[in-house]
């Protein structure tokens, strides 16, 4: 099964990690490392995806692939 893609960055403005999922507007989350970036994003994922459901909007299918992982499998 296909599922989003997913960046975790370093913020210098915030001092943590920012989490976000491109095909899911507006969805991330913070965390001062990683994987509680990570883990709050799971979280803020599954809110997200329920509020869209139960308001009836259309949840886009996971789309983004960043270039590198379509060079490295060509």
């Amino acid at each position: 099964m296909k599922d989003y893609h997913i960046n975790i960055f370093y913020s210098d403005e915030d001092k943590g990690y920012i989490a976000d999922i491109p095909d899911l507007s507006y969805c991330s989350a913070f965390g001062e490392t990683p994987m509680a970036a990570l883990q709050e994003l799971t979280l803020a994922k599954q809110v997200w995806l329920e509020a869209a459901q139960a308001e009836g909007k259309p949840i886009p299918p996971p789309t983004y692939r960043p270039i590198i992982y379509q060079l490295t499998s060509a």
